[in-house]
C-alpha cells in the first residue's frame, strides 16, 4: 500500500467512566471514494486490552470518505453498572451517588464519519461512557 495514493485509519477507545481502555469492542471499517457514492464495507475488527485496534483493513485507492462503527452495547452489556461504579470510585474520588444505575448503553453503537485526504494519516480516538461519548482526530 503506497501512503501517497491512500489515507490510513487506526483509532482506539477509553472508556472514561473506569479510566480504563475498552478492550472487546467490535468496530467496523467502511469506504466511499465520493460523497454520493455507496459505502464499501472493508471489515473490521476489535479492540485489545489496551482499547486499541491495531488490524483494521487498508482503504482503497480513492476514498474520501470513512465510516467507523464501533460495537458499544455489547461491550457494556458484559459489564453490569454497579461493577463500572464501583471500580470508578476505587480509582477516583467519583460520587457514591449516581444519577442512574441501568445496565447497557443509551447509545448502542456509534458511527463516526470523516473525510480523508490521501497519504494522511487519521488517528480518531473514542471517549466511551454508558451516556456519552466524544471523538476527535488524533494523532
Amino acid at each position: 500500500m503506497s501512503t501517497e495514493t491512500t489515507a490510513s485509519v487506526s483509532t482506539h477507545i477509553l472508556d472514561t467512566s473506569i479510566g480504563r481502555p475498552a478492550e472487546g469492542v467490535a468496530i467496523s471499517l467502511a469506504a466511499r471514494a465520493g460523497s454520493a457514492a455507496e459505502w464499501q464495507a472493508l471489515g473490521g475488527s476489535a479492540t485489545d486490552a489496551d482499547g486499541r485496534c491495531k488490524d483494521l483493513p487498508a482503504l482503497p485507492e480513492g476514498t474520501t470518505h470513512v465510516r467507523l462503527d464501533f460495537e458499544t452495547e455489547a461491550y457494556f452489556d458484559k459489564k453490569s453498572a454497579n461493577a463500572r461504579i464501583q471500580q470508578a470510585d476505587a480509582q477516583q474520588d467519583a460520587p457514591a451517588n449516581r444519577d442512574s444505575d441501568t445496565t447497557g448503553a443509551f447509545f448502542p453503537e456509534v458511527a463516526i464519519t470523516f473525510a480523508v485526504k490521501p497519504g494522511e494519516h487519521y488517528h480518531v480516538p473514542l471517549l466511551l461512557n454508558p451516556f456519552g461519548y466524544s471523538v476527535y482526530r488524533g494523532s
